[in-house]
């Protein structure tokens, strides 16, 4: 994408924490670890865990409905809904069907988007895309997760690393007071590395047996080191391209909003990036990595908190497993 029609903007954002949060020292009982180990390689504290039958859609339906407060918007006034999760209610039916139903959107047309961490940016690019082709005018993107089902807790290379959550945005069209909106965006994918971050017992390919459930293979696996390296590449490079397109550099950016993967990843984006470690907002020491909810969590509190101020230029980068990776970069106008 090239840029966008003038007056495609966000105009909300809300976002949902379970009340449980599950720190450090609260692991140190349940596997073999520290708080200095974690924070070191890390740098999470805590993370938020939902509660038994608090699923990722009831947070997700949450964050809309603050999202849509702050934007001023009747939930009958969104006309298109899409989730970014791969850890909905069920597989069947679409996520963004009960969405809509908490959330009495009854106009809008309703899908769920999976790309795993990317999940956010991939979904507010389609609803961009949507809006802009003129068939809608207001669309509530989520990006919702509840990981903690899909992690082995006695593996302390992951476990120590996830936490649930949601947060959502309002798109709109003709928001010309907005200033430029979204202005311009990236997306990648390379399906031929993903094996080095999955979850191999769950899907149609093979019927769930208790041998899955014996190998573990119905949780995370990742291998750390591999992933480490393709993240930091991607994202430094989607945002570059990101920035290109536009005809901007990191010095024309305000505010940087890195998926919250982990701190040393965090880092070496600044590094590479450029530009002063205050222009990034980052979460991750009381959230952890929510995956597909991460940018639009921090995204919220860095507008709520006045990190993010009208006029502002925000670049979003993400990076996740398929692999999946992108940017997208704004004028924020709220």
């Amino acid at each position: 994408m090239k840029g966008n029609r003038p007056g495609i903007a966000i105009t909300g954002t809300g976002s949902y924490l379970p009340k449980r949060t599950l720190t450090n020292a609260d692991l140190e009982k349940m596997v073999e670890t520290s708080d200095e180990w974690i924070v070191t390689r890390t740098g999470i504290r805590e993370r938020h865990i939902a509660e038994e039958g608090e699923g990722a859609c009831a947070m997700a339906a949450e964050a809309g409905r603050r999202a849509l407060a702050q934007a001023g918007v009747a939930a009958d006034e969104v006309d298109l809904l899409v989730l970014g999760s791969f850890t909905p209610d069920f597989y069947l039916p679409s996520g963004a069907c009960l969405i809509q139903d908490m959330l009495g959107a009854k106009r809008a047309v309703c899908f769920d988007l999976a790309a795993a961490c990317s999940a956010f940016l991939f979904s507010l690019e389609t609803a961009r895309c949507m809006i802009e082709s003129g068939a809608y005018r207001t669309a509530l993107v989520i990006g919702a997760e509840k990981l903690s089902p899909f992690i082995d807790w006695e593996d302390r290379a992951t476990c120590v690393l996830f936490g649930d959550g949601a947060g959502a945005a309002v798109v709109q069209a003709g928001q010309e007071a907005h200033g430029r909106g979204l202005i311009s965006n990236v997306m990648g994918s390379d399906g031929s590395l993903a094996h080095l971050l999955n979850i191999p017992g769950m899907g149609s390919r093979h019927r769930l047996t208790a041998e899955h459930i014996a190998r573990k293979d119905v949780y995370v696996k990742m291998a750390g080191n591999e992933v480490f390296k393709h993240a930091v590449r991607c994202m430094c490079d989607a945002g570059k391209q990101a920035l290109d397109m536009a005809g901007m550099t990191m010095d024309d950016v305000n505010v940087v909003v890195p998926h919250q993967a982990n701190m040393r990843i965090v880092q070496a984006i600044e590094n590479r990036l450029g530009g002063s470690e205050d222009k990034f907002y980052v979460n991750l020491e009381r959230v952890g990595n929510m995956s597909g909810a991460s940018v639009p969590v921090a995204l919220d509190e860095a507008v709520r908190s006045g990190k993010i101020k009208k006029g502002d230029i925000v670049l979003l980068v993400v990076f996740g497993a398929g692999f999946t990776w992108g940017a997208s970069l704004m004028e924020w106008g709220c």
